[in-house]
């Protein structure tokens, strides 16, 4: 079954894509929670300004932060309402389980139904074999 959203197959990719490294997850919680520089960020990493920058780059096309210039700093900002989105689609895909888990719970509180009683075979008596003189 499709889950229909109002983000684009090539969008929810990006998005997913985005969300699947643990580094790129932990910055948009950082800049959610307020904007930040690239520089800053990347003091918080264990890897190179321009590694940093790339996974920025790679959230910015997902659409889950934005950049602007201020001064010589670039401030990195998240963006809730694309967080909201992918909040919507989620909710979709549990809705879509739970009623799936729904479904099921039924199926197993249903009474089994009994299968009609045996009845047994016909018993016939056998068949008298003429006696040979």
């Amino acid at each position: 079954m499709v889950v229909e959203t109002d983000l684009s197959d090539a969008e929810v990719d990006r998005i997913f894509r985005a969300l699947a490294d643990a580094t790129r997850r932990d910055i948009v919680e950082r800049v959610l929670t307020g904007e930040q520089s690239v520089s800053a960020l990347a003091d918080r990493y264990d890897m190179s300004f321009a590694a940093v920058q790339k996974h920025v780059a790679v959230l910015e096309r997902a659409g889950l932060v934005t950049k602007h210039h201020h001064g010589r700093e670039r401030l990195v900002r998240g963006n809730p309402d694309a967080i909201r989105r992918v909040q919507h689609l989620l909710d979709r895909y549990e809705r879509l389980w739970r009623a799936r888990i729904d479904a099921l719970d039924a199926l197993l509180a249903a009474p089994l139904a009994t299968p009609p009683a045996a009845t047994p075979a016909p018993t016939s008596a056998p068949t008298p074999v003429p006696e040979q003189e």
